[in-house]
């Protein structure tokens, strides 16, 4: 199994508690380098708050989550910044919500997410108004780097649109593209597939199977349509009630019987009966 092999993302104990309410529950498990990881499971599993966890929204209350580059480079996520997660450790995400700036144009939109090489080619200064030619080139290739991603999303016809005045789906390929053009190692995405119709599901499939092959990104996902976690992912971790109940392949994972007890609310002792009246 790849991702015990060379994991690029290895969580250990991994817990998070508010109050008296425990969202994650001791979980552990690695995600594998260039490898495509779904995290699924029922509402209220605690997903997104491992992901808030990952990108440095929420401190852990226990655990160590730790984040390893090709290069030998390795992060502890759980003692960095917010900030320093996004630039340093290169861990980019999207929202289950959307949360694009709606009344920047689409181009706009993956310029600002190239802010912090632009502010360095400028000093942290004024000086790139002035026109300097090392601005002047990492302007330039930003502008690049947004044309490249729009046009591999199918957007470069909407580049001077505002973003708000997209399509739904379009909006949701805009949030990919924005988070690939700060060049992430490790891409985290909640619910890419969610309010997709069948033909979008099928251009975000094969969209995240050519962002993991073209630029070697490892890709973490939350996701309700399985469809997309059974065509697209190479490993899948199911949590129920914050507590980890499988994790393996995406054909270990369908035919595990904890899984088919959570996703279809009866008791462990009844997934044979439901496995034969469902057909599974």
């Amino acid at each position: 199994m790849r991702w015990l092999d060379d994991p690029i993302l290895d969580m250990q104990h991994l817990t998070m508690r508010f109050g008296g309410l425990v969202a994650v529950n001791d979980l552990s498990f690695k995600a594998a380098r260039g490898d495509i990881t779904a995290l699924i499971g029922p509402n209220g599993a605690g997903k997104t708050t491992v992901f808030n966890c990952i990108t440095g929204f929420y401190k852990p209350t226990e655990g160590m989550l730790s984040l390893r580059h090709v290069d030998g480079a390795s992060f502890l996520l759980e003692r960095l910044p917010g900030h320093s997660i996004a630039w340093k450790a290169k861990v980019a995400r999207t929202f289950q919500n959307i949360r694009l700036f709606s009344g920047m144009t689409v181009l706009e939109n993956l310029l600002v997410a190239q802010h912090n090489p632009l502010m360095i080619a400028s000093g942290f200064t004024f000086l790139g108004v002035l026109g300097l030619p090392s601005y002047t080139k990492a302007e330039r290739a930003a502008m690049d780097k947004a044309k490249y991603w729009l046009d591999k999303t199918g957007l470069l016809a909407r580049a001077d649109d505002p973003a708000g005045d997209l399509p739904y789906g379009a909006q949701r390929r805009l949030e990919i593209a924005r988070a690939m053009c700060t060049e992430p190692v490790l891409l985290c995405l909640d619910e890419p597939a969610a309010g997709l119709n069948p033909r979008e599901s099928h251009e975000l499939n094969e969209l995240l199977l050519s962002v993991r092959k073209d630029h070697a990104t490892s890709i973490l996902l939350i996701e309700h349509d399985m469809s997309v976690v059974m065509e697209i992912s190479d490993h899948v971790v199911v949590l129920d009630y914050g507590t980890k109940i499988a994790d393996g392949t995406p054909a270990e994972v369908k035919h595990d019987q904890k899984v088919i007890a959570a996703y279809l609310g009866v008791d462990d002792r009844d997934v044979e009966k439901v496995e034969a009246e469902v057909g599974v």
